[in-house]
């Protein structure tokens, strides 16, 4: 593994948010490499092949005031995305191709006769892991927070008869093609109300956030938002369905399956580069 991969980039990025979160935003580039145990321009090199913007710029969008400020300012009102046409298959999110539900009853049969396949992977946000079936990814999930046994078990329960062969060579084109940016395809397994939350987060743009209040009215279910953050946080295809957008009407990060560290990284990445 090279020094700049998006796992090593990402390992450097986790450490410095401890760092950051410790000392806060003020702390200098010579003091935060030297705590990072790396020379000011290789960590300088590092952040900016990782995230296009310099180090100092970087910490201004992992300050906790960031979703805020992204509350403000990139507030997607998800009702008007959806009268808009956004939903619907092949237009909810520019990085994806298709993606098609699982049938009631297939769901209701908890995937029994599907085949899934399954490895780990390099990431921007280190360890991934990643599921597919014949039709397109179907789970992804990270390791660091929860480690990766837990990790593997969260997804697996999810689908409780389906058969799981580890075969990560045979999904890698769509997992390359998805942390690359290129169009993928899912295959959502869930119910119907989750359903229709993670077709709300499909239609939230990069760099934008909106609020569990938001989705639960775009989906017709106005008092429902502890029921909407419930189906957020058991979206199985983490980062691709972006859960990690949806924030507190107060501007609060909520929770996060995968950890909030990953959360607010994720929150910056995009960002960092909406602003580019």
């Amino acid at each position: 593994m090279t020094d700049l991969s998006p796992a090593y980039h990402y390992q450097v990025i986790a450490r410095a948010l401890e760092v950051i979160d410790d000392a806060g935003p003020a702390l200098t580039l010579d003091a935060l490499a030297q705590r990072m145990n790396m020379s000011p321009a290789h960590f300088q090199r590092v952040f900016s092949q990782w995230v296009g913007v310099s180090p100092k710029r970087y910490q201004q969008y992992l300050t906790l005031g960031h979703a805020r400020r992204l509350l403000a300012d990139r507030h997607t009102l998800l009702g008007t995305a959806l009268e808009s046409g956004l939903s619907g298959t092949g237009r909810l999110h520019d990085l994806f191709l298709t993606w098609e539900a699982m049938s009631p009853g297939d769901y209701a049969r908890g995937g029994e006769g599907l085949e899934i396949k399954w490895g780990w992977f390099d990431s921007p946000f280190g360890p991934a892991l990643a599921m597919a079936t014949h039709k397109g990814i179907c789970g992804m999930g990270f390791a660091d927070e929860m480690g990766a046994e837990v990790a593997l078990e969260d997804l697996v329960r999810r689908w409780s008869r389906a058969s799981y062969i580890e075969d990560p060579m045979a999904i890698r084109p769509l997992v390359d093609a998805a942390f690359g940016g290129q169009a993928t395809a899912l295959h959502l397994v869930g119910a119907p109300f989750q359903i229709k939350v993670w077709e709300a987060l499909l239609s939230i743009p990069s760099g934008h956030v909106t609020t569990y209040a938001d989705i639960a009215d775009a989906i017709g279910h106005p008092a429902a938002h502890r029921a909407v953050g419930t189906a957020v946080g058991r979206n199985p295809i983490s980062f691709l369905i972006p859960c990690h957008r949806a924030l507190r009407r107060d501007g609060g990060l909520g929770g996060y399956r995968w950890g909030l560290p990953r959360k607010r990284a994720m929150l910056a990445w995009e960002a960092a580069r909406t602003e580019m």
